[in-house]
């Protein structure tokens, strides 16, 4: 039998459109990374950023016995991130999910972390994920972060944008 790992494929993947749920007052990291050491980086650089920081983190492996590997500090964030991985099913993508603060406040230690190798999104809109599968796996194409513009800031807009930034502590 031919191994699917080793051999070229010229069949068409076929594609699939994963929808991610993403609850009022959340937020979800979506990324690729390596190694099964991800997960216990991934729970030390956030538990790191804030005492208040609420999260849950799946990665899943792409080798060996391929589970779902998961921690976080929120029972219900880890479920969360856990149904994203299984819905997802691709080798080596995480799912954070994030509640008490933003991705704005983690996204460069997530980055950071030795293991990770690219962030796909990090959002509270709903997302879609652009799934792609042959013989060997599954693997993210891409992803879908909410909805398209619907026009061009104007003035008003530029200044409501500007005062929502410092009324939520942002900006001076």
């Amino acid at each position: 039998m031919t191994d699917p790992a080793t051999t070229a494929s010229t069949t068409t993947p076929a594609l699939s459109i994963v929808p991610v749920e993403v609850p009022e007052g959340a937020n979800v990291i979506l990324g690729q990374s390596h190694f099964i050491k991800t997960v216990e980086d991934l729970h030390e650089s956030l538990v790191g950023t804030s005492p208040h920081l609420r999260f849950g983190i799946a990665f899943c492996e792409a080798s060996g016995p391929r589970l779902v590997r998961k921690s976080g500090n929120d029972d219900e964030l880890v479920e969360l991130a856990v149904r994203a991985a299984q819905a997802i099913g691709a080798g080596h993508t995480f799912a954070i999910y994030l509640r008490e603060g933003f991705p704005v406040n983690v996204l460069n230690q997530v980055k950071a972390v030795p293991e990770v190798c690219h962030v796909f999104c990090a959002t509270a809109n709903p997302v879609q994920v652009i799934v792609a599968e042959t013989a060997q796996g599954r693997g993210v194409l891409g992803v879908v972060d909410g909805g398209s513009p619907l026009g061009v800031e104007t003035e008003a807009d530029v200044r409501d944008r500007k005062q929502l930034l410092r009324d939520i502590g942002y900006k001076l």
